[in-house]
């Protein structure tokens, strides 16, 4: 029996989108780490056949979309606090985000503008550029829109990189260094959104920035840095070990802190809340903005879990202070 004295936690993981699986990976992790003798918590899958909490034997009960309750041991249980490990729509999107504001539940990721603006690759860079915050030159492009790909490689040159502007975990990205390559990769990107960004592939280290708020004070991890043994940082790099990440990164302290600097500005620009993930390439020692995730992976092979570690932090202590920092924010 769940203890009565302790908060209910519901763990959301899913989606709708193609990055569930690595979603539902991010939320064992979670539901895994918090600490039992705190917390009640419940694993909730929140996928396109339905929205469920999953008990540890398996067994599915229907959540009332009405207030976001379930059953669970004959008991309807209401959440105190949601822990959104959604990566893609609807949870790192705003959708839900904006749904749990309307109930009043207090939940880790940040609120639902910041979500839906940072999961815009084009809108979220077209905004920190107004704030000096340095990026890769883009073009952006609609599926219905016609396009001249000599108007588009004399702006962003060669190698490009062409990519969903709304989906993440390097699904859809190509990157192109030949023309007739262009149309193959625009294709491809179209797959998975009927908006598309091209960017110049920019040279230089890749790092990425962990960033959270504790008691209202933002805090910067150590740069992990990025060495990819594919062409880029692509989804077999991300997953199936085709990447070395090494924490901290092999850069001076001075671009070190730099790109911390840089990580800090883009969360308070923004006005984040909860842990944020920021990717720069690092060219010519400036640090590039190529775009900040709201619900960054959190399974055992993600960034933000060794960049907890390399700080001294467990994984449940760590946990355990977003979601009293999501209590706070009430």
């Amino acid at each position: 029996m769940f203890g009565m004295n302790k908060k209910n936690i519901a763990v959301v993981m899913g989606g709708y989108s193609s990055e569930f699986q690595i979603s539902l990976n991010s939320g064992s992790v979670v539901c895994e780490a918090l600490d039992p003798s705190v917390y009640n918590v419940f694993a909730v899958h929140i996928l396109k056949e339905g929205w469920f909490y999953v008990a540890e034997n398996g067994t599915k009960h229907s959540i009332d979309k009405g207030n976001f309750s379930f059953k669970a041991e004959g008991k309807n249980v209401v959440p105190d606090i949601i822990f959104n490990t959604v990566h893609g729509t609807p949870g790192e999107d705003g959708y839900l985000q904006a749904y749990w504001k309307l109930l009043d539940l207090p939940h880790t990721s940040p609120n639902f503008y910041q979500s839906a603006l940072s999961f815009n690759k084009r809108d979220c860079l077209s905004v920190l550029k107004g704030f000096g915050i340095k990026c890769a030159n883009s073009y952006y492009l609609n599926k219905e829109t016609d396009y001249n790909v000599d108007e588009i490689i004399k702006k962003v040159g060669l190698p490009c990189f062409v990519k969903p502007n709304r989906a993440g975990s390097s699904y859809g990205i190509s990157k192109v260094t030949k023309l007739e390559d262009f149309d193959k990769a625009l294709e491809k990107a179209f797959t998975e959104d009927h908006e598309v960004l091209i960017e110049t592939a920019l040279i230089g280290t890749e790092v990425s920035v962990g960033v959270y708020k504790l008691k209202g004070e933002i805090h910067v991890f150590m740069p992990t840095e990025i060495v990819s043994e594919n062409d880029f940082f692509d989804y077999e790099a991300k997953y199936l070990g085709k990447s070395q990440e090494i924490t901290p990164a092999r850069i001076s302290e001075e671009i070190t802190k730099r790109v911390q600097d840089e990580a800090k500005k883009v969360y308070s620009i923004l006005g984040m809340s909860g842990v944020t993930r920021s990717e720069f390439i690092i060219q010519d020692g400036e640090p590039y903005l190529i775009e900040t995730n709201t619900t960054p992976g959190l399974s055992k092979e993600s960034i933000i879990p060794k960049q907890v570690r390399q700080a001294g932090m467990t994984l449940t202590e760590f946990f355990g202070n977003l979601l009293e920092e999501a209590a706070r924010r009430i």
